[in-house]
């Protein structure tokens, strides 16, 4: 059984609470592929944000899908999540946040269950696919000795990350999240599943769809800080993009979806979810502070 993890504001700051980020309908963090909750009980996925989110007034909950799985069968998993929570608590919406495969992830909810969600937030997701996920699936085509290998590696690191997140029963196929994010899959997913998506290269989408606001916003850079550990694979597979603006994962254009907020943030693909530890460049934008920033947007749109 997934569960969702509650974040609550600290009594500490509670003295001072301004209410900034006191939504109408609670807050839903979504993790992109092989994410998490939080590992060992203590490390969240979106480092820092949950709790600072709660500590001005927001309810937040963190979703646990699967760390690799499509986008439908991700999609459905958040949905049971969402009603389970509906039915304990008697919120009627949500505001849906995802990261990186968390945005189709969230956009699935939306179209299938619109009454369901108030407001949809993609941040640096491939919504129209990963050049990466393509070179992967060119390297590694199906069927092949190579595909093989290369699942049943990245099949043991998503049931590690699930095992470290306290859910080792949900179920994982790689090559269905790889597929998924492929140019080819994303395309497939936008005919299925078309709300907020730009009609024209680059553009901005519908930016309300069925009652449900769309938003967007991610990064454009890959090496960002030389101490994060996580820069020197971005570096690499950025240069895939061929001089595409792309945050080493997913591309500028990609990321759009409904309105778009801000498509040039000084962040890699890691940076725009706190990762790893709140290393990022030196005078660059906060993600703590965008994130907040956001709820009281979402606030102030009655959201």
């Amino acid at each position: 059984m997934l569960v969702l993890l509650l974040i609550s504001g600290s009594s500490a700051a509670s003295w001072w609470n301004n209410n900034y980020t006191k939504t109408k309908h609670p807050i839903v963090l979504v993790h992109g592929l092989f994410g998490f909750d939080q590992a060992f009980g203590i490390y969240n996925y979106f480092y820092r944000i949950p709790g600072a989110l709660a500590d001005d007034g927001a309810t937040v909950y963190v979703a646990d899908v699967s760390a690799a799985n499509s986008s439908e069968l991700r999609g459905e998993q958040l949905l049971a999540q969402l009603e389970l929570l509906q039915a304990l608590y008697g919120h009627q919406k949500f505001n849906l946040i995802g990261h990186s495969h968390g945005a189709p992830t969230v956009r699935y909810v939306a179209s299938v269950r619109p009454e369901l969600v108030a407001s949809v937030t993609s941040v640096g997701g491939p919504n129209t696919g990963s050049p990466v996920a393509d070179a992967v699936q060119t390297v590694a085509p199906p069927g092949s000795f190579i595909e093989t290998v290369l699942a049943a590696t990245a099949t043991a690191l998503a049931e590690l990350i699930e095992w470290a997140s306290g859910n080792d029963s949900a179920p994982q196929d790689v090559l269905a999240a790889l597929g998924a994010l492929t140019s080819t899959g994303a395309a497939q997913f936008n005919q299925n599943f078309p709300e907020g998506m730009p009609n024209s290269p680059c553009g901005e989408g519908a930016y309300a769809v069925n009652g449900v606001k769309y938003y967007s916003f991610s990064g454009t850079r890959t090496v960002t800080n030389a101490l994060d550990p996580i820069d020197a694979l971005l570096g690499l597979t950025g240069l895939l993009f061929y001089g595409e603006a792309n945050d080493g994962l997913v591309g500028r254009c990609s990321s759009h979806l409904g309105r778009v907020l801000r498509d040039n943030y000084k962040w890699n693909h890691g940076d725009q979810v706190n990762q790893a530890f709140g290393i990022r460049g030196l005078f660059t934008s906060s993600p703590v502070a965008v994130y907040r920033a956001h709820a009281n947007r979402l606030k102030n749109e009655g959201l």
